[in-house]
């Protein structure tokens, strides 16, 4: 959809976030005279209204009879497609659309790579993008990782590396090349079971010319296999970690140990962007030197420095057991105590009692809305570390002094959302630091977001 669809239409737009915000700019650029609804929370009408005096603003959820008296609704991420009252408006007529899909709309020609997966897609993205523009690329890194399409409107790149949550796959135009760095179990409050999260990522192969996979998930590959031109990465053929480097074919690329960000799940981003490149035509050996320069995203296994006798790592994205377990598997051979914990949506956590069972953490806290639920499952299995479990994490950082020894690891990896106690990710993220007395600049931004590179004539 473009944004000239929307002109003379009853246009609603559900949610005040930095999207939000952002379709309303780029709405009143586009649009100036276009009367606009703003569906909010009660707590953000204030803010609303001083952003734009001219919007009719509605504070709660709006049910379908609500959402029907408009032609188009065009909702932010977060905002489950799947909501009963949004599915019955569509079946009345109402169209849906997002940020993300009026910048696709208006940007036909833009080369992109897209990037998603249930972990590794940001720091995939920005490696994508920090190479590029290694070799001189003028290159954009956007969306899901922390800056709206809609905010670059307008402005030109020879690459757009767009990153794309679960929630944003199906609201893509055709793109070049379409990445898939993992696939998981996540979000099924969102979209409702595992069956519709898996096939909601994968919508991006429909619209990717080309499409690049993790070789190493056997699921991966079987629900790709249709695809014309599939590519992998992970695998010995192509670019995959082995023997400590990473690897094209049979050639050593570059010493692992050389990344700043750890872990095997790092190194395979690596190979993931490398391979991106290649398949877009650029040429990865050359620009495999710049990935001793890239700066790990924070909040992502993010060391934050020894404190007290203590090391401590902010891994606070990780988000499902999964990545609690590989953030655990980066740090192998070292004492750690790691913070488990949060926002409770029914993730099986399986596979990390059992992981517990064969090779304990030092110590494990418990924390949050499943805190319980997990210390439970972990006494069950008779898991041979010290379990606790407290009310939240200002308690659980105490209960990990206590338990660590010195020069230990104290690991942030809760395995669960933040929205049990925090606003987002990033919060948790720096309250963990300022609990381990590190100032907030440890934990900024993100590196590299926007458009950078000299213009091509």
């Amino acid at each position: 959809m473009r944004f000239d669809e929307l002109r003379d239409r009853r246009v609603a737009i559900w949610g005040f976030g930095r999207e939000g915000r952002a379709v309303l700019k780029a709405l009143r650029e586009r649009l100036p005279s276009q009367p606009l609804t703003l569906f909010c929370s009660a707590a953000e009408v204030d803010a609303a209204r001083a952003f734009d005096a001219a919007l009719h603003i509605v504070a709660g959820e709006p049910d379908a009879a609500t959402l029907g008296r408009f032609d188009v609704v065009v909702k932010s991420p977060g905002i489950s497609a799947y909501k009963p009252a949004l599915l019955a408006a569509r079946a009345q007529g109402t169209r849906l659309t997002s940020g993300t899909a009026l910048w696709f709309g208006e940007n036909p020609d833009a080369r992109v790579i897209a990037v998603t997966g249930t972990k590794g897609k940001s720091t995939t993205s920005a490696l994508i993008a920090h190479l590029a523009r290694a070799l001189g690329v003028r290159t954009a890194l956007a969306g899901n990782i922390g800056l709206p399409l809609l905010e670059l409107l307008g402005q030109s790149a020879d690459l757009w590396v767009i990153e794309l949550s679960s929630f944003q796959t199906g609201e893509a135009g055709p793109l070049e090349l379409g990445v898939v760095t993992s696939l998981y179990e996540e979000h099924l409050d969102w979209h409702g079971s595992r069956e519709r999260y898996v096939a909601d990522k994968l919508k991006l192969a429909d619209v990717s010319r080309m499409l690049l996979v993790n070789g190493l998930q056997p699921g991966l590959l079987e629900r790709t296999a249709a695809h014309p031109r599939r590519l992998v990465f992970g695998t010995p053929e192509g670019w995959h970690v082995c023997d400590g480097a990473i690897r094209r074919g049979g050639q050593a690329v570059f010493d692992s140990a050389a990344l700043a960000a750890p872990g095997l799940h790092n190194a395979l981003n690596a190979c993931a962007a490398l391979a991106a490149l290649e398949a877009v035509g650029m040429d990865a050996l050359a620009a495999a030197p710049a990935l001793a320069t890239f700066r790990p995203l924070p909040h992502r296994l993010q060391p934050l420095g020894e404190h007290e006798g203590w090391h401590w790592v902010n891994d606070s994205i990780s988000t499902t057991p999964l990545a609690t377990l590989a953030a655990l598997e980066s740090l192998h051979g070292r004492a750690v105590t790691v913070l488990v914990g949060g926002h409770d949506r029914g993730l099986d956590w399986t596979p990390f009692v059992e992981a517990m069972r064969t090779a304990p953490a030092h110590a494990i806290v418990c924390m949050g809305a499943n805190g319980g639920r997990i210390e439970a499952a972990l006494r069950a299995a008779a898991v041979a570390c010290p379990v606790l479990l407290v009310n939240d994490l200002a308690s659980a950082v105490e209960a990990a002094r206590a338990r660590t020894l010195a020069h230990g690891v104290i690991l942030l990896s809760p395995g669960a959302p933040s929205f049990d106690q925090f606003r987002d990710y990033a919060e948790r993220g720096r309250q963990f630091s300022a609990l381990a007395g590190f100032e907030a600049t440890g934990v900024a931004g993100i590196d590299g977001l926007g458009i950078e590179g000299t213009p091509h004539d």
